[in-house]
């Protein structure tokens, strides 16, 4: 396909995904989160919440929401994390290695030098067992339940006091897996867990759990040459080399990067999960602003516990 039929495909798809709200409370939050935080346009907008350009605008003046005005992050306080409406595809390119994203999977991290400028983290992206991969936050590869003509029903994201957000799903056969997501002052905690309700052990459980770099201003460069590998680290730094965006899961497996998205990965993988069991996994991701990446690796070696760098 080429790229401006995927980026068609991409809005089309991005319209069949509107969800329009289902309170006057969930309308107030996803139009502020997207012209105050995202900077949508109002065409945009209508794509996640449906109706039109003119009516998108008229809501917002009615909700008195003034788009790209957002209150300052104060000092010490956590890093701002925000569920990822949907309606803007993430990523710049490989679209049609994704299409139809989900966005029940996907947070914004707002960098802490630029409230306008974020990633977007796929918590998970992928899942994948002995028994093949078992979920996936858009449409390529088949899963296990698409093969079997079976469609998972849209989820949103759990929002709790202090920016904390949490998610769950049950998959048909008794599956179940879910993610918390914890801001702090210097980084975001995360943590997925899954349950085992089949009858069998769950074996070869690994995880793709993705950073893109669309809206990340200064390090949405197509290329491989901004990013560093060291798994469990992965890490991207901008065009000066004076900033870094760093990842890093516990029971990595995989540390890569595809560049025309542009993202990257540390990627875990869960241990093996007897019936009736859970297992977890931590992450994290966090920002730096200097000139030595390796001691900040080394800082977060020992500000991170000792299971993030086991074998």
């Amino acid at each position: 396909m080429r790229e401006w039929e995927a980026r068609e495909q991409a809005q089309r798809e991005a319209q069949a995904e509107a969800r329009p709200p289902k309170s006057e409370a969930d309308r107030r939050f996803w139009l502020e989160n997207m012209a105050a935080y995202h900077g949508y346009t109002p065409e945009e907008m209508a794509r996640v919440v449906g109706g039109s350009h003119a009516q998108i605008e008229q809501e917002l003046k009615r909700l008195g929401i003034t788009p790209g005005r957002r209150p300052p992050r104060p000092p010490g306080a956590p890093l701002r994390v925000l569920p990822y409406p949907g309606g803007r595809h993430p990523r710049i390119g490989f679209l049609e290695g994704a299409v139809n994203p989900q966005r029940e999977t996907k947070i914004s991290i707002f960098t802490p030098w630029d409230d306008s400028s974020y990633v977007v983290a796929d918590v998970p992206e992928a899942i994948f067992s002995h028994r093949g991969l078992i979920y996936l936050a858009h449409t390529h590869i088949p899963t296990l339940w698409e093969q079997q003509g079976i469609a998972l029903p849209k989820q949103e994201w759990e929002r709790h006091p202090g920016g904390v957000l949490t998610a769950e799903r049950t998959l048909p056969d008794g599956i179940a897996f879910g993610a918390r997501i914890v801001p702090t002052p210097e980084g975001v905690e995360m943590e997925l867990w899954l349950r085992n309700g089949t009858s069998e052990t769950l074996t070869d459980l690994r995880v793709q759990n993705c950073v893109m770099l669309k809206g990340a201003k200064g390090f949405s460069a197509q290329t491989g040459d901004n990013k560093l590998l060291r798994a469990p680290f992965a890490a991207c730094r901008n065009e000066e080399g004076t900033r870094w965006i760093i990842t890093v899961w516990e029971r990595c497996y995989r540390a890569w990067q595809n560049p025309p998205c542009p993202c990257f990965h540390s990627d875990p993988q869960f241990p093996d999960c007897p019936p009736g069991e859970t297992v977890r996994l931590r992450g994290w991701l966090s920002f730096y602003e200097g000139g030595d990446i390796e001691e900040e690796f080394r800082r977060l070696e020992r500000r991170l516990p000792s299971s993030f760098f086991r074998p």
